[in-house]
């Protein structure tokens, strides 16, 4: 199977696994990975996902042998993009990684090893935070074949590291390594070699042990807010966290019982 799901208590790992082309997604594959992360979105008992990429490497992109293959059968640009297109209207729509087009309402963490390129940093981007490897690595890698980002990479990375830098990467295709990436802030952590899996679902165990409803509410302010006027933006925030009050007053009575002072969790 080329996705594998494994549930943990409240934290769902979601893997790539096709090792053998350092997990590159075809059509059958990003259609696999979208039903995946859809069933996290549904599923009550879970909280946070991590996505993993077997075998020594996140992601390397878009299947270029399968695309030789459609190549090969004449297949049409036209054809090609009826099968991948994009109606924001359409619900949960499916990206032509995968995922890349869903907006969950629960933080996804991505554990990041060998390749996170072209079409697999876009889905590294699309997650919430990014855990890497020392010797890890992300790069526009498609731009040697005239492959497009068309999963989100134009839009979330000048989002995330500011337009001059993503500029940098989108028009050079060259290769970022992880202590560069976090210097830029494209990556949350940097641990070493074959740790970034464990890091990461321990990371999200502690995302999942918060109150959930008032997490969502901050997340969902946070990655609405891109682009509106500040008044707006205000509003907005309290609307969400106008729901959280009862959290809100359950934290402040397990506060003065002793929980959770000085930073504690």
């Amino acid at each position: 199977m080329a996705i594998e799901v494994d549930k943990q208590g409240r934290v769902t790992l979601v893997t790539l696994h096709r090792p053998g082309v350092r997990n590159a997604v075809d059509a059958a594959t990003a259609q696999a990975l979208h039903a995946a992360f859809l069933d996290f979105e549904r599923d009550d008992g879970a909280d946070v996902a991590v996505f993993h990429g077997a075998g020594g490497h996140f992601c390397a992109g878009w299947d270029l042998q399968a695309g030789a293959r459609l190549q090969a059968e004449g297949t049409s640009p036209e054809a090609l993009a009826r099968g991948l297109d994009y109606a924001a209207s359409t619900p949960d729509p499916p990206g032509p990684m995968g995922p890349s087009r869903l907006q969950l309402s629960k933080p996804v963490v991505a554990a990041i090893s060998g390749a996170a390129v072209a079409g697999g940093m876009e889905l590294a981007l699309w997650c919430d935070l990014r855990v890497m490897e020392e010797d890890a690595y992300f790069g526009v890698y498609c731009r040697r074949f005239g492959v497009p980002l068309i999963d989100g990479g134009t839009v979330r990375l000048p989002r995330l590291i500011g337009l001059s830098q993503a500029l940098d990467l989108i028009l050079t295709g060259r290769k970022v390594e992880a202590h560069e990436a976090l210097r830029m802030g494209l990556c949350n952590r940097v641990v070493p070699p074959g740790q970034a899996l464990v890091a990461a679902l321990a990371l999200a165990g502690e995302i999942a042990a918060f109150p959930q409803t008032t997490l969502r509410a901050d997340r969902a302010s946070a990655i609405a807010q891109e682009g509106l006027p500040l008044a707006d933006a205000l509003l907005q925030e309290w609307q969400g966290g106008r729901a959280c009050l009862a959290d809100a007053l359950r934290g402040a009575a397990s506060f003065a019982a002793g929980q959770g002072r000085h930073g504690k969790f």
